[in-house]
């Protein structure tokens, strides 16, 4: 059985967390997705899958393994796009990640003007407000809020966001804003327990920053959630800038505390450390970062302060 064959359907196993689902991504039968990976583990002489009656993982050995065929794999494509020429169409199947709003609101539109431009292509999408690894997780593209520590990806930076401290007009009116970083308990505060949530928030100016424990009365799931409540009038809350731009150009958010706000946060969009990534991935990267790079909520500055 060719080895390169072997290979692709152990990535789309490992992909799909099920022999049923990679049968159906790759076209083929299950019983021949099966004895595929059990040929593999065969010539390998190790266990890639470890299965049971209700889940499938990927062992240790797995793991390294996908690892490695992945880039094997990658390499092979762009030996192919290379000899069909540098033009070649983007076609295939790619996999993006990012935060659940700034998926929505920025990653999203991209996917579909890329899916457009591509008609041989289909792209997932992961949105979810915790770090992902692209590689367990067999993605191509992540984007990154944050600075990025690990050196197995490569990346460009296409923007900056900042944290900040927002509440609508009427709730300051009736309950006055804070004008100290020690007054913020005194206010309703209002909480998202998306990405890393924690009871105390990273506030103050640059070279000046420290945790502020937070007691908040209202704690939420999702960011946009803290956003709607805080738009009702309900309190305080701590949302990135693109979260809030729309709202503090129309006046129904207002920004608090703005000479505490932390240093920008930049936005990456990463890839795995390919030399020569596949020309799906590079049109993607590079359809993505000119939209981001050109969008003015991923440049913000203090312009919107509080009167």
């Amino acid at each position: 059985m060719d080895r390169l064959h072997q290979m692709r359907v152990f990535v789309a196993v490992a992909d799909e967390s099920g022999f049923a689902a990679a049968a159906r991504r790759l076209g083929m039968s299950a019983p021949a997705v099966t004895r595929a990976v059990a040929s593999l583990e065969q010539t390998l002489g190790v266990k890639l899958i470890k299965r049971t009656t209700r889940h499938l993982r990927v062992t240790e050995a797995g793991y390294r393994y996908l690892h490695d065929v992945r880039r094997i794999l990658d390499e092979v494509a762009a030996a192919d796009e290379a000899a069909a020429g540098l033009d070649a169409t983007p076609r295939g199947r790619l996999a993006i990640t990012a935060p659940v709003m700034f998926g929505r609101m920025f990653v999203l539109p991209g996917v579909v003007d890329y899916l457009r431009r591509y008609p041989q292509m289909q792209v997932d999408t992961v949105f979810l407000d915790r770090v992902v690894s692209l590689l367990e997780e067999g993605l191509d593209v992540g984007v990154r809020i944050g600075e990025i520590p690990d050196s197995s990806m490569r990346a460009i930076r296409v923007g900056q966001v900042r944290m900040m401290l927002v509440a609508s007009p009427a709730y300051l009116e009736q309950h006055g804003q804070p004008e100290t970083l020690e007054q913020l308990n005194q206010h309703t505060l209002i909480a998202s327990r998306a990405g890393n949530f924690s009871n105390h928030w990273r506030l103050g100016n640059p070279g000046n920053e420290r945790l502020v424990r937070i007691e908040p009365r209202l704690t939420v799931t999702t960011n946009d959630a803290a956003v709607s409540a805080a738009q009702q009038g309900l309190g305080v809350t701590r949302a990135i800038s693109y979260q809030v731009a729309d709202e503090l150009e129309s006046g129904t958010l207002k920004s608090l505390l703005t000479d505490c706000t932390p240093p920008p946060l930049p936005i990456h969009i990463a890839h795995r450390d390919d030399r020569n990534p596949p020309a799906k991935v590079r049109a993607f990267i590079d359809l993505l970062a000119d939209k981001l790079r050109n969008d003015p909520a991923l440049m913000p500055s203090l312009t919107n302060a509080e009167d």
